[in-house]
């Protein structure tokens, strides 16, 4: 998709398998033995390589992403997090139905978060309406990502937004809880940024808040380097492999 579409749209790994090492020694090896030697160590490399191979797709991408930057200079627009935040993945959520369940329930997928109360002011309005557009500006990739809505009180969301709110993921989920994982920028509230986690539950970049057109492009450029980096690992949906 180019940059001018885009605005259009926007409006383990393997563990090795050898035998464990038999520490006792009962008597030293045949001549026949000791030939065999140099094809177990042989076999050992091999297994080694396998190992590597299995994880190089999944730490070439975040080495794209965080340590190779983009030609001319550019760099994310988003903040990145160091360290990068697990989930608390017990954390209990309730779902609009009042079914009950954990954080650890949304990893397998790319998630863009925001947070507010229930009421949802024009700040938590702004966000969920860029979150969509974001999501739906990523054209095939849009299927690795979740636009979620963390809502931090017992007010029922107003009935004008809810057909809007039909493709987000809403949660209701304790506030002081939420604060031990997300934290805002300096000077600023939590409801006021969008924050992204990585499928694997890390909450890993924030976003200025008050996004824009302008700026809201920034963000989807954003993603769009990150999805294109982990499509070697990362697929749609929350496979038992995610």
């Amino acid at each position: 998709m180019s940059g001018s579409n885009s605005s259009d749209a926007l409006a383990a790994a393997a563990a090795e398998s050898t035998d464990p090492l038999q520490l006792t020694v009962h008597s030293l090896p045949g001549a026949h033995e000791a030939r065999r030697l140099p094809d177990s160590r042989k076999g050992r490399w091999q297994l080694w390589l396998m190992l590597a191979v299995c994880v190089a797709p999944v730490l070439a991408s975040y080495l794209a992403y965080y340590v190779v930057r983009p030609s001319g200079g550019l760099l994310n627009f988003g903040e990145l997090i160091e360290p990068q935040r697990p989930m608390p993945q017990a954390q209990p959520i309730q779902a609009p139905d009042g079914s009950a369940g954990v954080l650890g329930d949304l990893r397998g997928q790319w998630l863009l978060l925001s947070v507010a109360g229930g009421a949802c002011d024009e700040v938590c309005r702004n966000n969920l309406y860029f979150q969509r557009q974001l999501r739906e500006s990523l054209g095939e990739g849009r299927e690795r990502i979740d636009w979620v809505w963390l809502v931090t009180d017992d007010i029922a969301p107003p009935e004008e937004i809810r057909d809007a709110l039909r493709d987000a993921t809403v949660r209701r989920i304790d506030a002081q809880a939420l604060g031990q994982w997300l934290a805002p920028s300096q000077g600023h509230a939590l409801p006021e940024q969008l924050y992204l986690v990585d499928p694997q539950g890390n909450w890993m970049m924030r976003f200025p808040p008050q996004l824009t057109i302008a700026s809201a492009e920034r963000v989807r450029k954003d993603l769009s380097r990150l999805l294109y980096a982990s499509a070697a690992w990362d697929r749609p949906g929350r496979g038992e492999g995610k």
